[in-house]
């Protein structure tokens, strides 16, 4: 096991239904350690960059639309498997198929809307971290 760092943002849905807090909570009490935060407003531009390998597919419009449509909060996270452990707290990307105790599987209802976004490998983090805090 080998200790990384990986990013996490609460979506706007999530930062809307006031689930920022829970989202930090479950991070903390797996013993993953927060490293920055900041909260924005994602630009086009910024969309644009973070979903660069879907912008030729058909629901780039849509995954656009919503990820600029409210605040997020953008968070850094460090720990030991780090990403891995992130994505299990996270659970599958449609929360119908997530597991009660995940956050998608308690919180979120439809795919487009699923509370938090967290990067799926290392090459993932490392660009999304530097897209996020520079």
């Amino acid at each position: 096991m080998a200790t990384e760092s990986t990013f996490v943002m609460v979506k706007p849905d999530g930062v809307q239904r006031g689930l920022v807090g829970q989202v930090i909570s479950r991070f903390e009490r797996k013993g993953l350690r927060l490293d920055r935060m900041r909260m924005l407003q994602i630009d086009d531009e910024l969309a644009s960059r973070h979903y660069a390998e879907h912008i030729d597919k058909p629901f780039y419009g849509e995954l656009a639309s919503f990820i600029t449509s409210g605040p997020v909060v953008a968070m850094a996270w460090t720990g030991e498997s780090a990403i891995s452990v992130a994505r299990t707290l996270m659970g599958p990307t449609n929360p119908a198929e997530a597991p009660p105790g995940t956050i998608r599987g308690d919180f979120g209802l439809i795919i487009t809307e699923n509370i938090v976004h967290g990067s799926d490998s290392s090459t993932s983090a490392d660009r999304e971290l530097g897209l996020f805090f520079g």
